[in-house]
Parts: structure tokens; sequence; C-alpha cells
């Protein structure tokens, strides 16, 4: 018995959902609904300043690529500066991790997940923008820390407080 063929998946220059996301533009290139699942695949521009704090997912995968600027990332096993070209997988399993743009220039980067569902998070928490558009970063006030909280609980992940690395290698 032959399987069906899947079809190809294309997304072009100026498509796909623009949403502000703490300050940053992430665009939806591929969802979950695409790709059965399997990934998803999100484009991120990251402003200086901007960028997850602390945070960890057992259940999936996370890969960036640098297309433009650089990146500090953060993780229990170190820092590493990650420039145009670079490439970083979080693992499944859990690892707390983070990152920052401490440069002065936009950061642009390429995130796949698999499987999917991070993408989801994104369209709950954003905010819709036109391409190019952006929004100041939101007020971290306590109801806001509270939906992050609980979004990030229903899409699989933990949250630490900012200055987890920094305490952790003191103690």
């Amino acid at each position: 018995m032959e399987t069906a063929k899947k079809p190809v998946i294309t997304s072009g220059a100026h498509q796909g959902q623009s949403l502000s996301v703490a300050g940053g533009n992430y665009r939806i290139l591929i969802s979950g609904k695409e790709t059965d699942g399997e990934f998803a695949t999100i484009e991120m521009l990251v402003p200086p300043g901007g960028g997850p704090g602390p945070h960890a997912h057992a259940g999936f995968q996370e890969s960036f690529y640098v297309v433009e600027g650089e990146v500090e990332v953060q993780s229990e096993d170190g820092i590493y500066t990650a420039g145009q070209g670079a490439y970083i997988v979080i693992p499944r399993g859990g690892i707390v991790h983070g990152f920052k743009n401490k440069s002065g220039n936009m950061a642009k980067l390429l995130c796949v997940v698999v499987p999917s569902g991070l993408e989801e998070m994104f369209l709950e928490l954003g905010v819709p923008v036109a391409e190019g558009e952006f929004l100041p970063p939101p007020v971290i006030d306590d109801a806001m820390k509270k939906k992050m909280q609980d979004l990030a609980e229903k899409y699989g992940q933990k949250m630490y407080p900012p200055d987890y690395f920094t305490k952790s290698a003191k103690e």
C-alpha cells in the first residue's frame, strides 16, 4: 500500500502572522497546523535588550539560527555568544536557558521547534502587528507575570527568576 504524499509547504517573504512578544516581533512562518504538529518555524526579531529570561521545557527541542546580529545564550552549561551564522540547539529534557540581545542592533533569529506548540503560546501571549511595526515591551506587573506563568505552564514550560543564573553561580 502506497502512503499518501504530503504537499510542499511554502511561506512567502511577507506571509505569516506577525506578533509583538515582549518588545520583539515573532512571525509564525510555518505552524504546527501545517505540519501535523511535527514542527513549527518562527522568525524572531529581537531588539537590543530583548529576549526571554531563564526557562525550561522538557517536551520539545528548540533550535535557533542567527540570521543577523548577535545574542548571548545562557544555560546551565554556561554562556555562549551567538553571532551571525551561529546555530544553537536546546535539546528536549528541560535544561534551563534563555537569551538576550546584548548588542546595540536588532537580532534576527530563525527558530524551529520540534514538535510544534510553542507558536500557539506566542499566538495567545502576543499582540498582532503589521510587518515592521514594533510595540514597546509590555509592563510586567503582577497580572502580566501571572498570565505569562499560566501560559508557560499550559505549553509545557517552566519559568525561572531573571537572576536564576547569577544566583545559581553563587551557590
